[in-house]
């Protein structure tokens, strides 16, 4: 077995698409991470959910977990607002985490390897022809227990 076989189809965005139109995909498809692909097709970021959430908060609070608790539930509804008119680009965080990616011939544990040092949620799998480069799918950690436990 190879990367390409472990490789499922995950869903991406561009770096030109709209920030709120990924975020909504993010929640609707109960996505780990947010995959963004920059306008060549080339992986651009990873950017954990966790990460996604800490841009809809003011950094006084989440410096401040404390202030928190007593921040008016009204302040939810401008996170929205923040959003429109955005890209992915310009909405990602600034410290962006390029992705792992594999070629398609790399051996399972050399993908779960590069999985685990990376503490990322997925790894991409990408052929190369030359400058072109083409996503092939991820491989998550869901992925890997099918594989190496044989859950379904």
């Amino acid at each position: 077995m190879r990367a390409r076989d472990l490789a499922e189809p995950y869903t991406f965005v561009t770096t030109d698409d709209d920030a709120i139109d990924a975020a909504r995909m993010l929640a609707e498809q109960s996505l780990p991470a947010l995959l963004v692909l920059d306008s060549d097709g080339q992986p651009y970021a990873i950017v954990p959910g966790s990460q996604i959430i800490r841009q809809f908060i003011p950094a006084y609070i989440a410096e401040d977990p404390l202030l928190a608790g007593v921040v008016d539930e009204r302040n939810d509804a401008e996170v929205a607002e923040r959003l429109t008119g955005l890209t992915v680009a310009e909405w990602v965080p600034r410290q962006r985490y390029l992705p792992p990616v594999v070629g398609p011939d790399a051996r399972p544990m050399e993908v779960a390897a590069l999985n685990a040092r990376s503490h990322c949620p997925l790894v991409a799998v990408v052929e190369r022809d030359g400058t072109q480069v083409a996503l092939l799918g991820t491989v998550t950690a869901a992925r890997f227990m099918q594989h190496f436990v044989g859950a379904p």
